[in-house]
């Protein structure tokens, strides 16, 4: 997520891949969303995720299944044109995209080294689950597809990766040790070092803007029937992400501190530019744990306020470096149930 150049002016956003070209001016602003105006819609149909900035800005990569695609491959939409083409590989399953500082290296995570097709999706029959699958491991290649190389290579889950703003640092969740930690590691791929201990998932991490701290979502097993559950689940590449509560932490593991204690399942955590706020995503406020908003906090965890008030879901936002555009992805507009888009906003402090 993130940096650089201030954003091009964008007064309309095209969608080119698929079914032809297509664009919207606006879109919904619910009652209460006072931090969003001239919301644009940057994706029309399908499943469209996790839409992060380049280094200037000028491109996003996002997970998208749309298609022939059966799940979840990366794509990068050039802003200015709306051009949007594949630059993972389309086999196998990927998730966690991110830019490279030169903005013109991706870097994701994928199975389609170890399978053509999509994994096979997690049992629900016991609750549900997040599926950590061990054949994930992480990847870069250049914005047109070339190039591919592998930087992890272990027998378990390797994913959640991004990048710092200082450009010199990825960090990322390993289930190599046993345990869903994170770890930080080189753009080349060296260097690995392991920053969390904690028996529990720790994941979703994203670097401050001056590449100082690291927040992330956590959920840690103290009590032995708790942490026994855990175990047994995540020896089937399964997690419960039903709880999870926001931390932060020194860039190399150190001072980490809990901001949330609401015991609902928080995700997705950025950094304001002026690395005094985060944004995230929850379903605190609802009582059947199905809504996803957008909250704000300081970096202390006061100061909470709801951003979203959309009665589905939001989240994974990102801002711009200057803090003046928000993208997040959204279940408004939804021409189908369940479906979701990326959407970008003038962010209005």
């Amino acid at each position: 997520m993130k940096i650089l150049s201030p954003l091009i002016c964008m007064s309309l956003f095209f969608m080119t891949c698929g079914s032809g070209n297509r664009f919207q001016s606006s879109a919904t602003i619910y009652l209460g969303e006072k931090h969003l105006s001239n919301i644009r819609q940057l994706t029309f149909g399908g499943e469209n995720a996790e839409g992060y900035f380049s280094f200037d800005e000028s491109m996003i990569i996002f997970q998208s299944t749309r298609d022939t695609f059966r799940c979840d491959q990366q794509f990068v939409m050039n802003l200015a044109s709306g051009k949007t083409h594949l630059v993972s590989t389309g086999k196998g399953r990927t998730t966690c995209g991110y830019f490279l500082p030169d903005n013109r290296t991706v870097l994701f995570s994928s199975t389609h080294h170890r399978m053509n097709g999509c994994p096979p999706p997690p049992d629900y029959s016991r609750g549900y689950v997040w599926q950590v699958s061990p054949e994930y491991d992480i990847f870069t290649s250049d914005i047109d597809g070339s190039n591919l190389r592998q930087l992890t290579n272990t027998p378990r889950y390797d994913a959640e990766a991004t990048v710092s703003p200082a450009g010199d640092k990825i960090v990322f969740t390993s289930l190599r040790n046993g345990d869903l930690d994170l770890y930080s590691m080189t753009l080349d791929g060296s260097d690995v070092r392991q920053l969390t201990h904690e028996l529990g998932y720790d994941g979703g991490a994203f670097f401050s803007w001056d590449g100082k701290r690291i927040v992330y979502r956590a959920w840690h097993y103290t009590d032995s029937a708790s942490a026994n559950n855990y175990k047994e689940t995540l020896a089937r590449n399964l997690v419960r992400p039903s709880q999870m509560e926001i931390f932060v932490m020194d860039a190399d593991g150190s001072n980490k501190r809990q901001l949330t204690r609401n015991g609902a399942a928080n995700f997705a955590p950025f950094f304001h530019p002026d690395n005094k706020r985060i944004i995230f995503a929850s379903n605190l406020a609802d009582t059947k744990g199905r809504n996803f908003d957008l909250y704000i906090m300081n970096d202390d965890g006061t100061g909470l306020e709801q951003v979203t008030f959309n009665p589905t879901f939001d989240s994974f936002p990102m801002f711009t470096r200057d803090g003046k555009r928000l993208i997040f992805a959204s279940n408004r507009n939804a021409e189908v149930e369940g479906e979701t888009n990326l959407f970008i906003a003038d962010w209005n402090d």
